[in-house]
């Protein structure tokens, strides 16, 4: 195309653009962007600690907070300032899975800043969801509760193989070491639970939400139990009966494909009950419905080992993990815990806090992820991925900042006599 032509579309560019229309439209855009920099500047005054800048949609940028900055947010949408001010953590998290904002410094620098000023974010955040009861057994809530379950578990083995250790352990690992690597830490996890439970040979042991049954499989090995797992994961069960046909375990070791209340409704009774990372699936309003079942399964006197995540208070989760990672989840607050189990005929024996074991979990998973991206691009988009590393990540920090934490509780059916009398075991 000749020069001139060029010069004459240029020209007629500008033009255009200095009509009175296209400069009163100019004008207002300019003006809704300095709106918006003023909510987000309103919603971050407040900072107590710490500090961020922003690089803006028109290339200005500011700084909030005092002291050097902890990360850089570069956001390209000034739609998002509205959401954020509506519910920040959610708005964030989605902006960012969607590469509406980037970022530039760590995901857990975020998550720092989040809960050094946690007062001011709470002030924004959906209300504290109330206490509700329901009839937990009906089959449409345990059909609900199994395509949650399965949204996240059944993503495939080969998915989770990629940054899991060779024991598919999808829960806090144990570390006795920071030297540790994952796959021991986790197969200490295992060995110090199994401890914790006291098992003798002959007896009957059930673990409910049992991943990809390496407890199950170790705990028939080392102690001749006959160990019974239950998950609503098919992937989950598909393989574990595999790993049991091919260690010829069938004689000590199966799987079930089945919810624990549908268990319960058997009558089956077992010495020992194990969960692990799997209470934080039942709902706020599913916690009374699980201890019941627990009592109804154990025998008088067994053990029972709860392993879950809990918080310093209660309240809703996440509304990000709860929307994209785990559907129907609710993570208890240890004091709501332990005030349950004399409702259901419970001793409380031992309470362990495992926190920073599940940061440093978190921290190995999201190591392993990165380093498998290019075989993770092959199953998955690029939002996946974002939406992956912010959550292993984010996680990560929230044990070493939030009052996120997890602990092990053990307790007995009615009183037991014959235990151990120290921690020596």
């Amino acid at each position: 195309m000749p020069v001139s032509s060029n010069n004459n579309k240029v020209e007629q560019t500008k033009l255009e653009e200095s009509t009175p229309i296209n400069l009163t439209r100019k004008y207002v855009m300019d003006q809704a962007g300095e709106i918006e920099k003023k909510l987000l500047r309103k919603l971050c005054e407040h900072i107590e600690s710490g500090a961020f800048s922003v690089v803006f949609w028109d290339g200005t940028e500011e700084k909030y907070g005092d002291g050097t900055p902890f990360f850089k947010l570069i956001i390209r949408d000034r739609s998002l300032i509205g959401k954020l001010m509506k519910n920040p953590s959610l708005a964030f998290c989605e902006a960012y899975v969607d590469g509406l904002i980037e970022l530039e410094g760590h995901i857990e620098e975020v998550i720092r800043l989040i809960h050094l000023n946690k007062n001011l974010i709470e002030k924004y955040e959906v209300g504290k969801t109330g206490r509700k009861v329901t009839s937990m057994l009906h089959k449409s809530v345990i059909e609900r509760q199994k395509k949650e379950v399965s949204h996240h578990y059944d993503l495939g083995n080969d998915f989770f193989a990629l940054w899991l250790d060779p024991t598919m352990s999808y829960s806090c690992a144990y570390f006795c070491s920071p030297d540790d690597t994952l796959e021991k830490a986790q197969l200490q996890k295992i060995d110090h639970t199994l401890m914790k439970l006291q098992l003798k040979p002959g007896e009957k042991l059930l673990d409910i939400g049992s991943g990809w049954g390496w407890l199950i499989i170790r705990a028939a090995r080392q102690y001749g139990v006959k160990a019974t797992g239950i998950t609503v994961s098919k992937e989950q069960h598909d393989r574990t009966k595999q790993r049991i046909e091919e260690l010829e375990l069938g004689h000590l070791v199966d799987v079930l494909l089945m919810d624990y209340r549908e268990l319960a409704a058997t009558g089956n009774k077992f010495d020992k009950v194990v969960s692990v990372g799997m209470f934080e699936h039942v709902g706020q309003g599913g916690m009374p419905v699980y201890m019941a079942a627990i009592r109804d399964m154990l025998k008088t006197g067994g053990l029972s080992l709860l392993h879950t995540i809990t918080h310093t208070t209660e309240g809703p989760v996440n509304p990000w993990i709860e929307k994209y990672i785990f559907p129907g989840g609710y993570i208890p607050s240890l004091r709501e815990t332990v005030w349950l189990l004399p409702e259901y005929d419970f001793n409380l024996l031992d309470v362990e806090c495992l926190r920073m074991h599940y940061a440093m979990t978190l921290d190995h998973w999201a190591a392993n992820f990165e380093k498998n991206l290019k075989i993770v691009r092959e199953k998955f988009d690029e939002r996946f991925i974002r939406m992956w590393r912010m959550y292993l990540q984010s996680c990560a920090a929230s044990f070493r900042y939030s009052g996120l934490s997890i602990h092990q509780l053990l307790f007995s059916k009615d009183l037991n006599n014959s235990l151990v009398l120290t921690r020596e075991y």
